[in-house]
């Protein structure tokens, strides 16, 4: 609990002992009206003091429809009319009501905390040949810090001396240890786990992936989904609707009763309107909804799954198309040189090193499995005029050659015929030098292990129609298709084009429902922006991804779209729960209260008992079954 939190709990219980305390006394020993009106008085103002202040300033703002304002006009009108007991009992069990839900919430964003607790609180470096420990946001970039085993690591960087294990879980939810060496890359929030290791740092902390992730965890609570915005609009008229309906209830029949001859009878109508203002207080809804949307956002942290917004996490729900990138998200992304066919008059040896020189200013990852072929080191005196164009290829002028090495499309371009007599599968990269077909190179991408699974899964869920938009060749993408049940491929796309085949779904589909495109995060911004969702896989350390997605995985595993489509129908599940409950429960005691078959008592559980059910049932939001 936090210091404000154990006050109240202080209150509570002092205000609990008065109570019993004058209660017995006025039971034991006769006293007048006056003398109990004061001894009730304290243990009411022990316990609602800051309500009525709360109350009084709403009313100087003109803000006075809230639930302060009906607690407030609730009590003090049972204790003017004598009822101090119930008036005391009413603010009484409406603080323990409050106390529990923000113990609750508390407990919420104490385990998002938790879950996400990798923010450093120090960065070792040297200073006059000592090593100290200064704050992460005074570091600059290129500076060596130190971490030792047991440390976080606080800024982004590469290794420049040592090897570790790394402890990932706080980012992916995964336990799996990651190993790392001199010269890989390694991002903030990862715990080290066993070798001290010197890290060279290539981010400000401002920048680094533990930075950017806090942010989206903390102003996740700032997009709101229909379901709390139908809430905040219902309270807003509700509360004035019933407060105008309790003052109708408090004068109408009375003067009715008197046009009629009869007695007003006002005392009895005045209880029944305030029993009516204590069970219309909507708290239950208020407080719940909110909640239930942090806890479901608090899971699915907990599993690695960024959500950026209660809208995202709502939206998830109602998908019913997914679109796939291919490489990097269903395949490993890992492209390797599976065969090699040179043309009439080019060797094997000499089409390898042409395309490997021509793409060596590229980091895509064919390009990348083409130098590891290569093997030997590239001189970069040796190639010049490299020009990438996006979907193609590359052009360069290697040794003093006018070399093309990209996709058919390129190869047209260069007004050259190739020859496809080869049966490897995989992506094709052909070439020509000198405006002459040199042969072409064949580069296969593995599929990921749990890709099948993955699909199979959102079949399960009621996902309509997976499809899988890739730049690879029409043979490669249906190989690969397939393979793990994809449903529709579209391929030789280049990147517009993906934009323009989820226009055309985003056309095809209902309106309420919604169409998810899932990408890795390195070119796919554009279309994670398009989509209803867009949703990074694999974003560990990926700034782009974490920038452009309403949903960020933090590691590659296309299961956890699946466990973040369950999240979000558990979720919505308990709020819809909390939505029928606690109207039907105050509707019935709100009709049982006009009529008079309703106690103060009745409309202490009416409002305080089902906010406390309702909190319950919203924390349950925090645990999924896998």
């Amino acid at each position: 609990m936090t210091v404000k939190q154990k006050q109240v709990l202080y209150r509570i219980i002092a205000a609990m002992i008065l109570l019993v305390a004058v209660a017995i006394y006025c039971a034991s020993i006769k006293t007048n009206l006056y003398v109990q009106a004061t001894l009730y008085l304290i243990p009411y103002l022990v316990i609602g003091y800051d309500i009525l202040k709360k109350a009084g300033r709403g009313i100087l703002n003109r803000q006075m429809f809230d639930e302060n304002f009906l607690m407030a006009v609730a009590t003090v009108g049972a204790m003017l009319l004598g009822d101090f007991k119930e008036g005391v009992a009413v603010m009484l069990f409406y603080q323990i009501g409050e106390l529990f839900q923000s113990v609750a919430v508390g407990k919420s964003r104490k385990n998002i905390a938790a879950l996400m607790d990798i923010r450093p609180d120090y960065a070792n470096i040297i200073i006059n040949g000592k090593i100290e420990k200064v704050d992460p946001e005074d570091v600059e970039v290129g500076t060596e810090i130190f971490v030792n085993p047991g440390e976080k690591i606080p800024i982004d960087g590469v290794i420049a001396e040592g090897s570790t294990t790394l402890n990932t879980s706080a980012l992916t939810g995964e336990s799996v240890p990651k190993d790392a060496k001199t010269g890989d890359a390694v991002i903030s929030g990862c715990i080290n786990m066993s070798g001290a290791i010197r890290v060279r740092t290539t981010k400000e902390f401002g920048d680094s992936t533990v930075s950017k992730i806090l942010d989206l965890v903390e102003n996740s609570s700032m997009k709101k989904s229909r379901s709390e915005n139908f809430i905040t609009k219902f309270a807003k008229y509700y509360t004035p609707a019933v407060c105008y309906s309790a003052l109708a209830l408090a004068i109408l029949p009375p003067v009715v009763r008197l046009l009629m001859g009869l007695t007003p009878d006002w005392q009895t109508w005045v209880v029944r309107a305030l029993t009516f203002l204590v069970i219309s207080c909507p708290c239950a809804l208020v407080i719940s909804i909110p909640l239930s949307f942090f806890a479901g956002i608090g899971c699915a942290s907990k599993n690695g799954i960024l959500v950026k917004g209660s809208n995202y996490l709502e939206a998830l729900a109602d998908t019913k198309y997914v679109v796939f990138d291919k490489t990097g998200t269903l395949t490993k992304g890992v492209f390797e040189v599976n065969g090699i066919h040179p043309a009439a008059g080019f060797s094997g040896e000499e089409l390898l090193h042409y395309c490997a020189y021509a793409e060596s200013a590229s980091s895509h990852p064919i390009s990348l499995s083409l130098k590891k072929a290569y093997g030997d080191k590239i001189n970069l005196e040796r190639v010049s005029g490299i020009e990438e164009t996006a979907g193609h290829g590359v052009q360069a002028s290697v040794d003093g050659h006018s070399v093309y090495a990209g996709n058919e499309k390129l190869m047209k371009k260069a007004g050259v015929a190739i020859s496809e007599e080869h049966n490897d599968e995989g992506t094709a990269v052909y070439a020509c030098v000198d405006g002459k077909y040199a042969g072409c190179i064949t580069i296969s991408d593995m599929v990921k292990d749990s890709s099948k699974a993955a699909i199979a899964e959102l079949k399960k869920l009621g996902i309509k129609q997976t499809v899988m938009l890739t730049g690879d060749t029409k043979q490669t993408a249906e190989r690969v298709a397939g393979e793990i049940g994809i449903d529709r491929t579209h391929s030789e796309l280049l990147p517009a084009d993906k934009v323009n085949e989820v226009e055309i779904l985003l056309a095809e589909k209902e309106q309420r429902e919604k169409l998810a495109f899932v990408g890795d995060g390195i070119n796919d911004a554009p279309v994670l922006s398009r989509a209803d969702i867009g949703i990074a896989m694999g974003a560990l350390g990926s700034d782009a991804a974490i920038e452009a997605a309403d949903v960020v995985l933090m590691d590659d595993n296309p299961c956890k779209i699946a466990l973040a489509m369950k999240i979000s129908a558990n979720t919505l599940k308990i709020v819809r729960q909390n939505i029928i409950f606690a109207l039907a429960v105050k509707l019935v005691c709100l009709i049982l209260g006009a009529t008079g078959d309703a106690s103060m008592w009745t409309a202490i559980f009416a409002d305080v008992g089902v906010m406390v059910i309702a909190v319950l049932n919203a924390m349950r939001a925090m645990r999924i079954k896998k």
